[in-house]
């Protein structure tokens, strides 16, 4: 896994890749890289808790990547067919703050592979259970597990002492993904979950507040 950087400049030019099958617990290498408009807390940020770990390459604003770009203006969904292009190019996120994406000049960064994630909820300490609003770990963990690196999903997100609630709160959505074998595909799963959920909200809500049984009000008046 330490050979992620030390490769990165080396694997950014490969055009394509002639890997045999990877299986979801392997250790695979690929570059990992970040583009940080400062706008989070340092002492917080899991992106420059990677850098610091030689664990992801900071990209300057200008910088190219041919890989696969998890960003808000992603063109379509992250999903296993995009596997290939990260093996050969890598992975990429971009770091900056929730509430000044609007902004943020995210747009000027040069992509060509650029992803949205699916619906999954935070479990790092600052957003814990808020939908979509990843940290930089976990987004790439996420990309990461739905694109088949299950190994090298684990292996990022055990860096926090926190990483593990993120499987936690969203290993049975991550799966159905992980099944689906294009980007609409996951958008689909997405949104039948979604619906899903809300049915089930909605049958709670009209649920009616039954009375107590006889025996329960008997119970109350000992």
């Amino acid at each position: 896994m330490d050979s992620f950087s030390k490769n990165f400049d080396e694997n950014l030019n490969l055009d394509s890749s002639s890997s045999e099958e990877i299986s979801d617990d392997e250790d695979v290498s690929f570059p990992v890289a970040m583009w940080d408009f400062n706008q989070c807390d340092p002492r917080k940020c899991s992106g420059r808790k990677l850098a610091r770990m030689k664990l992801i390459k900071p990209l300057k604003i200008k910088q190219k990547f041919h890989g696969v770009v998890l960003t808000p203006m992603g063109f379509k969904c992250i999903s296993p067919e995009d596997k290939e292009i990260i093996l050969a190019k890598g992975i990429a996120v971009v770091d900056c703050s929730w509430a000044k994406v609007d902004e943020t000049p995210i747009a000027s960064l040069k992509t060509n592979h650029g992803r949205l994630l699916p619906f999954l909820v935070a479990a790092n300490p600052i957003n814990y259970g808020k939908p979509f609003q990843l940290s930089c770990v976990e987004a790439l963990a996420a990309a990461m597990y739905i694109v088949g690196f299950k190994s090298n999903a684990r292996y990022y997100l055990n860096k926090f002492s926190w990483g593990h609630s993120f499987l936690d709160l969203n290993e049975e959505l991550l799966d159905k993904y992980a099944l689906c074998s294009n980007s609409e595909n996951v958008v689909k799963v997405q949104n039948q979950y979604l619906e899903e959920v809300e049915n089930d909200q909605k049958l709670r809500r009209d649920m009616p507040d039954f009375p107590p049984s006889e025996s329960e009000s008997s119970d109350e008046g000992t």
